[in-house]
């Protein structure tokens, strides 16, 4: 049987991934079990419980040679998942974030050279925020990727991308794969490291790749208690106490959300399908949904008494809007998304419930308010008061 490697396989999506894989190929996880993802005790976390009999599992490090040499014996494919993944927090833990995703990728390509590892494939997973704010049409400039907002502008309360030529109203579009890439926060600086170490290096070893830039993940076993990534998680815990919720800037920021297995299709059909080799993919729903409908569904779903205010506050380093193109997902992967946001939010809320009942997010609330105390202290947050 065909052996895979997840590394960080034992988190969110590694989680669905495993179960897409399972019975097909013969699965090995490397997980460091990071206590912000799994709890103090992993082995009681719901992401170890769910893959821990349907695979080999290394409690290791993507950093730690050895680790790596010992996961990669006789492996056929590489699923490189194992990263930090807050955008927020990026932007003030920058040795951690260049220590994990960019020295654990050269780490993991370190190895497969000096031992030449017969490696198959190589899949990364890799984020949109590459493309920074992403494509937009400017009637005078055709299609442009505007710069970083000027943080004034969003003292001011103006929220919106401009044309980075004429500085003009621009209409989002949907980012192909082809667009520019411009990170605007150190998160993504290091995804698009990730994907030129792999650029380069992987031809050089013979080695095809296939690198997915994922959209907004969502779904059952997303980290209810980290609160460096993903609004529902955080949105979900305020809601179920019925306390208000602060959106920030003016709630009309969007994103594209898709459902973690309909990630996890598109990531496992291209172990074996040539046709994705060197190429860059999107995945995502091809809509984009804003912060406010978001939160307006989740009260409803939650039948919660909360009340939503946008209060003009702002972190650097966010986007304003963001909707992936995915046609080239649909014609090399046979990619079609499955889940509708509406049956996707039903589906997390129904588990986030069950793991409320169960008491997994009493130590949510302490988290979060950690976390935007650290953004303040670093002056990431930027409050509309001030």
């Amino acid at each position: 049987m065909r052996k895979v490697l997840i590394t960080g396989g034992s988190g969110f999506i590694g989680n669905a991934i495993v179960k897409e894989l399972n019975e097909k190929y013969e699965i090995v996880v490397l997980d460091n079990f990071s206590p912000q993802i799994h709890g103090d005790n992993y082995e009681e976390s719901y992401l170890y419980q769910n893959i821990k009999d349907k695979c080999k599992v290394i409690k290791g490090d993507v950093r730690n040679y050895e680790d790596l040499k010992v996961a990669l014996e006789g492996v056929d494919y590489i699923i490189h998942l194992a990263a930090e993944t807050g955008t927020g927090q990026s932007m003030y833990e920058i040795n951690r974030y260049t220590d994990v995703n960019i020295k654990g990728t050269s780490n993991l390509l370190e190895v497969i050279l000096k031992n030449k590892l017969p490696i198959k494939k190589i899949i990364l997973s890799s984020s949109r925020s590459v493309y920074g704010e992403g494509m937009y049409y400017c009637e005078e400039h055709g299609i442009v990727v505007p710069k970083s907002r000027e943080i004034d502008d969003m003292k001011n309360g103006d929220f919106e991308v401009k044309c980075p030529v004429c500085a003009g109203t621009v209409e989002l579009r949907d980012t192909t794969e082809e667009c520019n890439l411009t990170p605007i926060s150190y998160y993504a600086y290091t995804k698009l490291a990730q994907e030129k170490m792999l650029e380069v290096m992987c031809p050089t070893m013979d080695i095809p790749y296939t690198i997915f830039r994922y959209q907004n993940v969502y779904g059952a076993g997303q980290s209810l208690n980290n609160p460096y990534t993903g609004i529902l998680s955080i949105f979900s815990k305020l809601l179920l106490k019925n306390q208000n919720l602060n959106i920030f800037e003016d709630g009309k920021e969007s994103r594209d959300f898709v459902h973690v297995s309909d990630v996890a299709a598109a990531t496992c059909n291209a172990l074996e399908n040539d046709n994705t080799n060197y190429q860059y993919i999107n995945v995502g729903s091809g809509e984009n949904i804003s912060v406010i409908q978001v939160a307006e569904t989740l009260k409803r779903l939650y039948e919660s008494n909360s009340e939503i205010k946008t209060s003009g506050d702002f972190r650097k380093g966010d986007i304003r809007h963001n909707i992936a193109d995915i046609n080239r997902a649909k014609s090399m992967c046979g990619f079609k998304p499955v889940y509708t946001f509406e049956k996707g939010m039903e589906e997390f809320t129904t588990w986030v419930k069950k793991q409320d009942e169960e008491k997994s997010l009493e130590k949510s609330e302490d988290l979060f308010e950690r976390s935007i105390d650290e953004m303040k202290e670093t002056g990431m947050l930027i409050q509309a008061k001030e």
